[in-house]
């Protein structure tokens, strides 16, 4: 049974029906619905295996999917937007990057690594926020103990003594009082104090050893756990002590064990794996290009990661029976049949992703909440200045995305993103000193600055 928080963190997915889903992500990726309606699907059946008769739960798996596209048409940014919206833990990987077991090189059960550092880093977040407060406050009360040190203690049992010591307790109150005011309102960050900082053990090189496979834990991390923690002190400002001393003093306020706990349960029951470029990895061996690795052999390692197994992280072991795995892949030399049956089995649901439409570019530019012309227009505000695009503007636009990917490579939407950066370079470039007069994109504009780079062969190759 997962713990109250994890519980409470899947609880959260029971206001997100699957039409509530589609329509989030609408506001970020047009089209697509198909790929849209079958995550939303998977990411409910979290909330539906959690209800589920506690007999049952474990053996109902997950919806696994192989999202199957061109680049550039939303595969990527499906699954991450997917998985904040869930508040899932998230890692995105490229199947082309691993080896197979016995070969230099990542090992599969790294991306497992990966995902629970990430949920370990989304837990350690979310406790920061709730003891916040009363870590500011033991913070500035550090700070003003190093402002004021507090009065010696009394030296002798004499009246006069007494009274003395006495009066000067008095005094640093009302003076503690007085900084504390000053510090709240920032006017002692400008002051210089010393502060005592713990640092690592002696210093250890923060590489892996060398031939060791890329994932696998460097031997300097383990040796500065293990070694004891040195003081040293510091003078800084007062700004600059906060920050230190808000890390230690939150580090004293969160429990790490039941951060860890809390994190594996959450990867567990929630994690979500992106695993791109699966195609890459499809086929007979020998075939393709890249290192000659057994693609097979990386399938295989695959299969008891996707199917359900045991892996061990330096925070505990993890089981992946739960986890989601989103793959993708162009499948432009190789079919999604290509694989092994095995691991076709472990990914029940194919959609297909349709490439982009010139239309499918104009909606691009304009609908979604952070569409690239908003981004633009939000840059070129920095500069108290404005930018705006004509409708006809954006039309000429997708044209020219459109017909560039048709010549070249096509690279889907991210085109858009090699056209306006080449379209607006110029004014990016001089925006500083041309003043506050408004920028119009129009079709005219657009053509008079694309037009030599996208009829010249040469150029388009190089810069687009």
């Amino acid at each position: 049974m997962p713990s109250p928080r994890t519980q409470q963190a899947i609880a959260r997915l029971a206001d997100l029906t699957p039409r509530q889903i589609v329509a989030e992500l609408d506001r970020y990726i047009i089209g697509q619905a198909d790929a849209k309606k079958a995550v939303a699907i998977a990411l409910r059946n979290r909330w539906r295996r959690q209800r589920a008769p506690e007999s049952i739960r474990n053996e109902i798996s997950p919806n696994n999917i192989i999202l199957i596209g061109p680049t550039g048409v939303g595969k990527t940014e499906i699954a991450r937007r997917l998985a904040k919206l869930s508040g899932a833990p998230f890692v995105k990987v490229e199947a082309s990057k691993f080896t197979e077991v016995g070969y230099v090189g990542r090992d599969v059960e790294s991306m497992v690594r990966d995902l629970v550092e990430n949920a370990i880093d989304m837990v350690r977040s979310e406790r920061e926020v709730e003891v916040e407060d009363l870590a500011n406050e033991k913070v500035d009360e550090r700070i003003l103990d190093l402002l004021l040190p507090t009065p010696p203690a009394l030296q002798s049992e004499s009246p006069d003594a007494k009274a003395e010591h006495e009066a000067a307790l008095e005094r640093h109150k009302r003076t503690r009082e007085k900084l504390k005011a000053l510090l709240l309102d920032g006017q002692l960050d400008g002051r210089e104090v010393e502060v005592e900082v713990t640092q690592q053990g002696p210093g250890l090189p923060g590489q892996a050893m060398p031939g060791a496979p890329e994932g696998m834990e460097s031997m300097a991390e383990w040796f500065r756990d293990m070694l004891p923690k040195r003081k040293k002190r510091r003078t800084v400002k007062v700004s600059e002590a906060r920050r230190l001393l808000l890390d230690e003093e939150l580090d004293k306020l969160i429990d790490l064990d039941d951060l860890t706990a809390d994190a594996l349960e959450r990867t567990e029951a929630m994690g979500i794996v992106f695993l791109d470029e699966i195609d890459k990895i499809a086929g007979e061996r020998g075939q393709g290009s890249g290192p000659d690795v057994s693609r097979e052999g990386v399938q295989r390692d695959l299969l008891p990661i996707v199917e359900g197994s045991n892996v061990q992280t330096k925070y505990g072991m993890v089981k992946t029976d739960h986890i989601l795995f989103v793959a993708a892949g162009a499948f432009h030399v190789s079919k999604p049949s290509d694989l092994i049956p095995e691991l076709q089995g472990r990914f029940p649901i194919r959609v297909e992703l349709k490439a982009l439409t010139e239309a499918d570019f104009v909606r691009i530019m304009q609908e979604p909440e952070h569409a690239l012309t908003k981004q633009y227009a939000a840059l070129v505000e920095a500069e108290n200045a404005s930018l705006s695009f004509t409708e006809e503007g954006i039309a000429e636009l997708a044209r020219v995305a459109t017909r560039l990917n048709e010549r070249m490579e096509n690279i889907g939407a991210r085109r858009l993103h090699t056209v306006m950066t080449t379209l607006l370079e110029e004014l990016l470039y001089e925006l500083p000193d041309r003043g506050r007069e408004p920028v119009v994109v129009d079709a005219a504009m657009v053509r008079e600055r694309l037009k030599v780079i996208s009829e010249d062969e040469d150029l388009r190759k190089y810069i687009l």
